[in-house]
Formats: structure tokens, sequence, C-alpha cells
């Protein structure tokens, strides 16, 4: 081979290697980026339930504020062997730290809440990527684990949230049934709200909160009543499709044949 022509193969090769360093430096976390497309009808979208024919459902609480009641909510779920998912926001994980690792042990899922409950769809792509990256540091620190759940503030969303979500490894997840319980009409409003909902089905994602006045005194009869309905609850990383999976106009989940 000629000595130009060496230089040239090898001066390629140093530009292919380049480019895959400042992909990297993009995608801080691009050995988990999520490949599956969400669009749908133009539009991306989170992921609100799924469609399976098992009768589970996921139970999840968002973390913003407060603590009072986080330890009676592990105690319930752990004497009713239930496993769930918190959505922690990067302050509540700095407060909080001895409860994010208290969640980690019980074997819950840990996710993210972004760092300061922004609203997600007015920052920039930088802005998303910070209020998503910091959590995870802070996380990753505490307990080892590399999230891969993100619930926007609010339910606030747009197309740009949830590439940008993709882009940073992470499934953007909504919800299909509302408990309410940061309403505060008490804990029996709670319980009837999520066991007579009308999108109460298998592969519902369940929003509740840990902070909520009525949410810990409801929790024990929220579960026995999924129970009875022959429910199983699983954390959300266990309900949802990692691959191989399209949407519908509703946000669910549908397996590919």
């Amino acid at each position: 081979m000629k000595e130009e022509t060496k230089r040239r193969w090898r001066n390629r090769g140093i530009l292919v290697l380049t480019l895959m360093v400042a992909l990297a430096g993009s995608y801080k976390y691009v050995e988990s980026y999520v490949s599956v497309s969400s669009n749908v009808n133009g539009r991306e979208l989170p992921i609100y339930s799924v469609d399976t024919e098992e009768k589970k459902v996921a139970l999840s609480f968002d973390a913003a504020w407060g603590n009072e009641d986080t330890q009676k909510i592990l105690d319930i779920l752990k004497e009713n062997d239930v496993h769930v998912t918190f959505f922690m926001t990067g302050g509540w994980v700095e407060s909080y730290p001895d409860d994010v690792k208290a969640i980690h042990k019980a074997g819950h899922d840990l996710g993210n809440h972004s760092e300061n409950h922004k609203n997600m769809s007015q920052l920039s792509d930088d802005e998303k990527t910070k209020e998503l990256l910091s959590v995870h540091e802070k996380v990753k620190k505490l307990t080892g684990v590399d999230m891969e759940l993100f619930r926007p503030p609010y339910g606030d969303y747009d197309d740009q949230v949830v590439l940008n979500a993709k882009g940073n490894g992470y499934y953007t997840i909504q919800w299909s049934v509302d408990s309410l319980d940061w309403k505060d009409y008490g804990a029996d409003s709670i319980i009837d709200t999520v066991l007579n909902h009308e999108a109460l089905e298998n592969g519902s994602i369940i929003l509740c909160h840990n902070g909520a006045k009525y949410t810990a005194e409801a929790l024990e009869a929220l579960i026995k009543g999924l129970k009875e309905k022959g429910y199983e609850i699983v954390p959300i990383s266990e309900l949802i499709y990692k691959k191989d999976y399209h949407m519908d106009v509703t946000g669910k989940q549908i397996k590919d044949s």
C-alpha cells in the first residue's frame, strides 16, 4: 500500500474515533440509550400504561416534598410484600439521602423526577439534560443505581422532553390512574378513586405522592383492594416493555407481535 493511501486511512480512523468520543460526551449514559420509537402520528408520547394480558398494575409515588410518611409507607409495602416505584427530585434526594438508600435496600424502583421540579417543556435542551443528570449522579453516588425511569414534574411534556429523556437513557413515564391524593380529600377518597377508576385495568400505572396528607393512611386498604380485584402490584420497571413495542394514541405500550 502506498504511503499516501496509508495516511488517508489512518486519518479516517482518527476521525471515526473522534466522532465516537464526541457522541459519548453528548450522552453521558449512551450505553443505556433508549432506541425504541415512541412516536405516534408525529408526536412523541410518554408511557401512560401497558397492554398486557397479565393482571398486573404498577403503583408509583412522586417524592418532591417532605418525608414524614416515607418510613410508614415502606413498612406497609414490606408487610404486604409489594414493590413500587419512587420518582424523586434532586432536592428530595439531597434532603433525605437515608430514605433514598432505604427505598433502594427495600427493592423498590428508583425513578428520576428532575432536579428542581420545573416545567420541563419550558427549558432548553441543555437545561433538560442538567435536570435529569444532576439527580442521576446523586442517586448513583448514594446507591450505585443508574436510573432509567423519568416522570416529568406536573406531567408536563412535549416532543423534545421525551426525546431528550430518551437520549439520556430514560423511559418517560406518565400514569393512567391518578389517585388524586394531592387534593387531600381523605383516605377513603383515595381508595375509592383508584379502585373505581374507569381506567383501572391490566397494565395501569397508578400515581400517588409520598408527601400527600392521607396517602399513608389509605395505602394498606388500597393494596388490599387491588389484590382483591386480582391485580398483582409490580414496579414500573417490571411492567413496561423495554424493547420490541410500539405505542397507541393513548400512550399505551403494545408489544410487537
